[in-house]
């Protein structure tokens, strides 16, 4: 399989508008090549425009309530609608109770990406089947310091623990992870990419970060 690299626009001034269109335009562009999968998480309010430039993206969350009186909700339904390829659930900024995951799950229709903080969370995870895990420890988020370098037992745990419960599910790495280098790493680690936010959407150069990324991790 090829790698995978996941950008999280999280909600950067980067994360809408033009930036974010010429994001997903890059993206598009060197994915086409087949030697390595972008995924992009957006915002709800940004998935209809986006999903028509690049087609792998995802939402950033859903909420756990079925379609109904809910103001301000976004249910899983109406991500599948607006174009999600895939739902980015229970990143350190946006937990989600175990069962609240289960019942997203259970209906989606879409991928589903679930991150973890703990390798036995992630092995908790993996027995609802998800697309992918992503291992993130939150404490390294948003600092600079990978995970892959500043603590390898935690991938590597990761690796050992989901596999005894699932053969199936990709397994990724984020947190902290600013550079190719940091990425390629990772994957010697055993994970089949990483998930990745501030090093391209609050870089001076989001697109020549991207391609940075991309042709260290191609295969």
């Amino acid at each position: 399989m090829i790698p995978i690299l996941v950008v999280n626009y999280k909600a950067y001034p980067t994360s809408h508008g033009k930036i974010a269109e010429s994001i997903a335009r890059k993206a598009s562009e060197l994915s086409s090549t087949g030697k390595i999968r972008i995924i992009l998480a957006v915002p709800a309010t940004e998935v209809y425009r986006i999903s028509k430039i690049h087609e792998d993206t995802y939402i950033q969350s859903v909420d756990p309530v079925t379609e109904g009186a809910h103001t301000g909700h976004v249910t899983i339904e109406m991500a599948e609608d607006s174009g999600a390829k895939g739902v980015l659930l229970n990143h350190s900024e946006k937990k989600l109770l175990y069962r609240d995951i289960q019942a997203i799950l259970k209906k989606a229709k879409i991928e589903t990406l679930v991150c973890a903080e703990t390798p036995e969370e992630a092995a908790a995870v993996s027995l609802l089947n998800p697309t992918i895990i992503a291992i993130e420890p939150p404490e390294l988020i948003g600092t600079g310091i990978p995970v892959s370098k500043a603590k390898p037992e935690i991938i590597t745990d990761t690796v050992k623990l989901v596999r005894q419960y699932n053969t199936e599910t990709i397994i990724l790495t984020g947190a902290g992870i600013s550079t190719p280098d940091d990425a390629i790493k990772a994957m010697q680690l055993g994970t089949q990419g990483v998930l990745i936010a501030s090093a391209v959407m609050k870089a001076r150069d989001p697109l020549g970060k991207l391609v940075e990324f991309e042709r260290k991790m191609s295969i």
